[in-house]
């Protein structure tokens, strides 16, 4: 269908945005995934960053966290938010405009990332390490992605909000407030600048930033996410959408106290540190209300998982939504903190929620979306889909499982002492002895990336031999009063 006009073109969906942003996901998932691949090697043999410091570990590292969670997993929340807030508003994106511009920003951000992380030019602070031009332009992107956005809601043509746009709002919001308040500076040049904070109350700010860039970035988008692709795919309804207000609601508040568990046994005081345990500890909670909510949504048709991939993905990335949601709370306990922190058990846990939940829900998603996005009824090749499944989630538990381990050997490690009160161990050997550890995790983020590259394979063929179709808006009946 060819639409030509204004007033026709308001009787349907903007999916352009929706399919630049599907597409430019799959593009960023490969690339962030390549560079950690990468940088897994280097972990392993370090001679592989061939004396170039702009390919050396410290350089690459804030460029592929960045890539994954900003550039990957940023991306697939612009495309299903744009998506799902249309379809449930049953409306079209308020501003076409300001919806093309949260596109080309935002690839501009990545770019510019991309060009200054490995050229060593940094803030220094954990998941907010670009420098303060870029941050500059991410909350003017942010603006205009809040406006767009709550702008689409306040057009809706149905009264209620679904429960996903809740999620989605919470997600933009917050990361709004932590980002201007976090990334707060004092420049002394184009590519410079001092925190606003200084010594302790830096870190706290930073990691009341880096642990709800967690919690909302990571988790409240993903359950917008979750709550619209998993009833559609499974063709049920929510399980209990009580249950998902009371989720949205007691996830929203606990998660806000949380971080100052990354900071047990600093400089912190200790009454604060408490605090974040024991809201992390309360958060086990709601998380695993959700996840309840999503996995028992399956009921009466949990036949569907024998031969859809598409689903597997999504209900399989619950699964580690909730074991990750179960041991991060764990972690935040301070006497499993002592064995835990500064070990690669933190590595593990992060990515048990990176890879499994973030990365396979965003998977399944796109897997929903893009062909719908090119007028086609499937993917390409739905064996590739189930390949892709199956050599993600080995490449998963190789990664984790090999991390958990090396985690709590080196923890062990450091805190043994001899009779007379020395230390056991040098650090060279912990080192040392997490070699073996260091290739299974490198075989497993390898595997991850190959999945990446099968689906990459997929999107490319659906696309090219789709065709781009405008989505009618369907009729919606007045209300009766």
């Amino acid at each position: 269908m060819s639409v030509t006009t204004m007033d026709a073109r308001s009787g349907v969906y903007n999916d352009k945005v929706v399919r630049q942003f599907a597409i430019m996901t799959v593009v960023w998932g490969v690339v962030g995934m390549l560079v950690g691949v990468i940088i897994a090697a280097q972990l392993t043999w370090p001679e592989l960053n061939l004396g170039i410091e702009w390919l050396t570990y410290g350089r690459l590292r804030p460029l592929h966290t960045n890539a994954v969670i900003f550039a990957f997993g940023g991306c697939g929340l612009f495309a299903t938010s744009y998506y799902v807030v249309q379809r449930t508003c049953q409306t079209r994106l308020i501003s076409d405009k300001l919806a093309a511009f949260t596109f080309w920003g935002w690839q501009l951000v990545i770019v510019l990332a991309a060009v200054s992380l490995p050229l060593g030019l940094t803030s220094g602070k954990e998941y907010a390490e670009l420098i303060w031009p870029i941050d500059v332009l991410i909350t003017l992107v942010w603006v205009a992605y809040a406006i767009v956005f709550f702008g689409t809601v306040g057009i809706r043509k149905v009264r209620h909000i679904y429960v996903a746009n809740w999620f989605f709002g919470a997600f933009i919001i917050a990361v709004a407030l932590l980002h201007i308040v976090n990334s707060a500076a004092l420049p002394t040049g184009f590519l410079h600048a001092y925190s606003a904070y200084a010594g302790v109350q830096d870190a706290m700010v930073q990691w009341w930033y880096g642990h709800n860039a967690v919690g909302f970035f990571l988790t409240a988008g993903f359950l917008g996410m979750m709550y619209y692709f998993i009833p559609k795919q499974a063709e049920r309804p929510v399980y209990s959408y009580r249950l998902s207000i009371v989720h949205f609601w007691a996830l929203i508040f606990t998660y806000m106290w949380a971080g100052p568990h990354h900071l047990h046994y600093t400089a912190l005081p200790d009454w604060t540190q408490s605090v974040g345990m024991i809201f992390s500890l309360i958060l086990l909670a709601p998380s695993w209300g959700g996840m309840i909510n999503g996995i028992m949504t399956l009921s009466g048709a949990w036949h569907k998982l024998r031969d859809d991939p598409i689903l597997r993905f999504l209900i399989v990335s619950l699964s580690f939504y909730g074991m990750s949601t179960f041991e991060g709370p764990m972690m935040s306990i301070k006497t499993v903190n002592a064995l835990s922190h500064y070990t690669d058990w933190t590595v593990g846990h992060v990515h048990s929620g990176a890879l499994g939940w973030v990365g396979l829900v965003t998977m399944g998603s796109m897997y929903y979306l893009i062909p719908r996005l090119f007028g086609q009824t499937k993917m390409y090749s739905v064996k590739a889909i189930e390949l892709h499944f199956w050599v993600a989630t080995i490449g998963i538990v190789l990664y984790i499982a090999a991390m958990w381990i090396a985690g709590v050997m080196q923890g062990l490690m450091w805190r043994a002492v001899n009779p007379d009160g020395s230390l056991t161990y040098t650090f060279v050997e912990s080192v040392k002895a997490s070699f073996p550890f260091y290739v299974i995790r490198l075989l497993g983020g390898v595997l991850y990336l190959g999945g990446m590259g099968v689906m990459a394979w997929n999107v490319w063929k659906t696309a090219v031999q789709g065709k781009v179709v405008d989505v009618a808006i369907p009729a919606v009946k007045p209300a009766h009063a």
